[in-house]
């Protein structure tokens, strides 16, 4: 394999288009079979953007200082007005000046500071990741789910309820229970589920924040309980490379996506989710990672906003804590029990989807 100063340098041909059709074909199997090379396209993709970012910082502050000497030279700007100049561009320089550091730091040693890039990142920063609940206008379009596509028919939802945004929920007890996105059901008041053209009502039973994991009850006369769920959800963590799919709804109707685990953490080494390379989309949020033996090893949460098919997922291992706690504050729910056998596990990737589709919903939050 090519040392490290020669793949960085690969990569970087690569992200800048520069690669011959056969060279990026070729590139682009490696990063698929060997998931170390594809986590440092995601870092450098990251890094450079971060560093166009410090040089647009750099363009201003030499601007300002132009602008500002050649309004003192002209006469436009007093003593009085200079010092307040000056004291905005040592503010406009503190500003930015950690991040003047970093670059500089990096810029001297990136083939050994590459493979740490993510960890540099903040979590909290929004601008690089994005939530994957379904956008509301997109909700709006159409208000009633029917035969796979929305309809203008009578519906359960009260006369003047406001669509707040939605995404994908997936069954986790066959009595009713689903878990989601806890930022799908963000500022609502209520939540209807949808599936094979019919509509369900649910309440909400918990939510938690911080794991962004939520769960629903469907509450509906017109609900048929299963006997059984056809997948398990698994506590084990999958490997680097492992094959897996989801089932979730960007659009009116499910739709399914494959991929692999690309790193065991998520973004910035989040511990709490791992990173998949799978195209995912508003409305995927809250749809069930599975692989090849028909087991949940996740709940697909968000995506990479700079770096394409990077999307992230909730590790299923948090389901189980997630019930836990439900279970210690209302002993109500002492009967949710998760699945712990995958009926599917022998059977072809057609016919698991067929079985599990009719556990993932649609979710519509409202207010």
């Amino acid at each position: 394999m090519m040392d490290d100063i020669q793949l960085i340098q690969t990569i970087e041909r690569y992200l800048e288009g520069k690669m011959q059709p056969e060279e990026k074909a070729f590139f682009e199997l490696q990063r698929k079979n060997v998931p170390e090379i594809d986590q440092m396209v995601v870092e450098h993709s990251m890094f450079s953007h971060q560093m166009e970012d410090f040089a647009a910082n750099q363009r201003l502050k030499h601007n300002l200082h132009e602008v500002h000497n050649k309004l003192i030279q002209e006469g436009t700007i007093g003593e009085s007005i200079q010092q307040n100049t000056k004291a905005k561009i040592v503010l406009l320089w503190n500003k930015y000046r950690k991040v003047t550091a970093i670059a500089a730091v990096v810029s001297g040693a990136m083939a050994l500071a590459i493979s740490g890039l993510v960890s540099f990142f903040a979590p909290t920063n929004k601008q690089a990741i994005q939530q994957l609940g379904q956008e509301v206008e997109k909700l709006k379009q159409g208000q009633r789910y029917q035969g796979n596509k929305i309809n203008e028919v009578v519906s359960k939802m009260p006369v003047n309820a406001d669509v707040r945004g939605g995404g994908t929920g997936f069954l986790i007890d066959g009595k009713g229970y689903l878990i989601t996105n806890a930022h799908i059901l963000k500022d609502a008041a209520f939540a209807n589920v949808y599936n094979n053209g019919k509509e369900y009502k649910t309440k909400l039973v918990y939510i938690d924040v911080t794991k962004d994991l939520a769960v629903l009850k469907i509450d509906d006369k017109d609900f048929t309980p299963f006997k059984s769920l056809p997948y398990a959800i698994t506590k084990h963590s999958i490997e680097l490379g492992e094959e897996i799919f989801t089932l979730g709804y960007p659009k009116n109707e499910i739709v399914y996506n494959a991929g692999y685990l690309s790193a065991k953490t998520g973004y910035a080494g989040d511990t709490l989710s791992c990173q998949i390379q799978l195209s995912a989309n508003p409305g995927n949020s809250g749809g069930p990672l599975l692989n090849k033996k028909g087991e949940v090893v996740g709940v697909i949460s968000t995506k990479e906003r700079q770096a394409d098919g990077v999307t992230f997922a909730i590790t299923s291992k948090y389901i189980y804590s997630l019930i836990d706690d439900i279970k210690k504050l209302d002993t109500s729910y002492q009967r949710i029990k998760l699945p712990a056998y995958s009926s599917i596990k022998n059977t072809d990737r057609v016919n698991q989807i067929k079985q599990i589709e009719d556990c993932v919903y649609m979710i519509k939050a409202y207010n």
